[in-house]
């Protein structure tokens, strides 16, 4: 049975294919024990490829202790957590974890969400409605959770040029000292690889009376003596109001989280609608993370791995002649300038070499900034690495030339 209102959505999914902005997913099989290699149920049979875009930077999404974890409390706890934090939910996993995040990052509490865009939404906007006319100061690279977590508040905001301390001192300075006051930002920004200011953006807070909210879903795990993130790699943990994360990335699982002082937390845990009309994480991810997260602050050789292996590939991806943003993360942004092109070169990439790198376009990244986006992990060798960066050669000219043929 087709909708009434067909011809509306369809005229709006044309429109963004006629853009090369459509997103075309990509049926992909992950292989315990192989990754990065997974297989691509392609529509002439299935075929193993090398995955180069994954957020499971490290791994650990098929490390044996965390897959143990997950199995052994499935198996003694169940497959679902009963319902809401507050009505069955409160498993001791989800204890032990929330315990284990308050210590990692050096806070009195953390407080877990079904995934980082919900602690996200459901912080931001909880936070702005207790503090009585707050103003919201966002950074303008901010990534859309934090964006809806703002826009649902209904606070009083303002954006910030991206990075630009001064900027921030100019909008903060030109408000009542003792207004209330809440600056988001992000610790790795995942689309350029850069990083925020987290030091200075905390000498103005506490200047200008007002709360951090450290955005720190692509740094936990992977920056910090035990993967605390990139607040803890610079010392600045304790000067830091609220740090969020996620389990969805390094970690290799599923879930968000908030830590800060017991009585935030207990605030957002009291009002927060996203977190209190939510079924809570079942047991086995909550296991299945917390062993992760144990590794990941005794061990790091997949952060020494991962950390060689992006150095590698910039290099060489240098040496090729592409164009690449100077960040100092982990994140490699391949710029293409062109929906049409990433979406050809990507592709070509699949078809043609068993690579899968998905493109990124607006509205992710802005118009006329269109990039491939590769994460190069521990588990990838060097001759994966060079045999990425020929192919990548071969499916720009490829594309290219496609593209001149069309034209002519």
């Amino acid at each position: 049975m087709t909708s009434r209102y067909d011809d509306i959505f369809a005229e709006s999914l044309d429109a963004l294919k006629a853009e090369n902005r459509y997103r075309y997913f990509v049926e992909i099989e992950r292989l315990a024990g192989r990754h990065p290699v997974a297989r691509w149920h392609a529509p002439d049979g299935p075929r193993d490829v090398i995955v180069w875009c994954s957020n499971d930077y490290l791994g650990m999404g098929q490390k044996d202790m965390v897959t143990y974890a997950m199995a052994h409390a499935v198996k003694t706890q169940g497959a679902g957590a009963g319902g809401t934090r507050n009505i069955s939910g409160t498993t001791q996993p989800l204890v032990a974890l929330e315990r284990e995040l308050a210590d990692l990052h050096g806070k009195e509490r953390a407080l877990i969400f079904t995934s980082g865009y919900v602690a996200n939404e459901a912080s931001i906007s909880t936070l702005a409605k207790l503090l009585p006319n707050v103003k919201i100061f966002s950074d303008s690279m901010n990534h859309a959770s934090i964006i809806s977590g703002i826009r649902n508040s209904n606070a009083d905001k303002v954006v910030f040029r991206h990075n630009d301390v001064e900027h921030l001192e100019e909008l903060l300075a030109a408000e009542p000292l003792e207004r209330p006051k809440l600056i988001v930002f992000e610790s790795v920004y995942s689309m350029d690889g850069d990083t925020g200011p987290i030091g200075p953006i905390c000498d103005l807070a506490e200047k200008y009376n007002a709360i951090t909210y450290l955005d720190e879903v692509h740094a936990v795990g992977m920056y910090g003596a035990e993967g605390g993130g990139m607040a803890q790699e610079r010392g600045l943990q304790d000067r830091v109001d609220v740090i969020q994360g996620t389990f969805g990335k390094a970690v290799g699982v599923m879930g968000g989280y908030i830590a800060s002082s017991d009585k935030l937390c207990d605030a957002i845990r009291s009002f927060g609608s996203g977190f209190i009309f939510t079924t809570a994480l079942p047991p086995g991810i909550a296991a299945g993370v917390l062993a992760s997260i144990r590794y990941l602050r005794k061990n790091s050789a997949e952060r020494e791995g991962q950390q060689r292996n992006v150095a590698l590939l910039k290099e060489l991806l240098l040496e090729a002649g592409f164009e690449i943003l100077p960040g100092d993360t982990h994140i490699v942004p391949v710029m293409l300038r062109d929906p049409g092109l990433c979406l050809a070169v990507t592709s070509h990439l699949l078809d043609k070499h068993n690579m899968y790198i998905q493109p990124i376009n607006y509205p992710t990244v802005a118009k006329g900034t269109e990039r491939l986006r590769i994460t190069p992990g521990p588990l990838h060798t060097e001759a994966m690495i060079r045999d990425l960066v020929e192919a990548l050669k071969l499916s720009y000219e490829a594309a290219t030339k496609k593209t001149v043929d069309r034209i002519a």
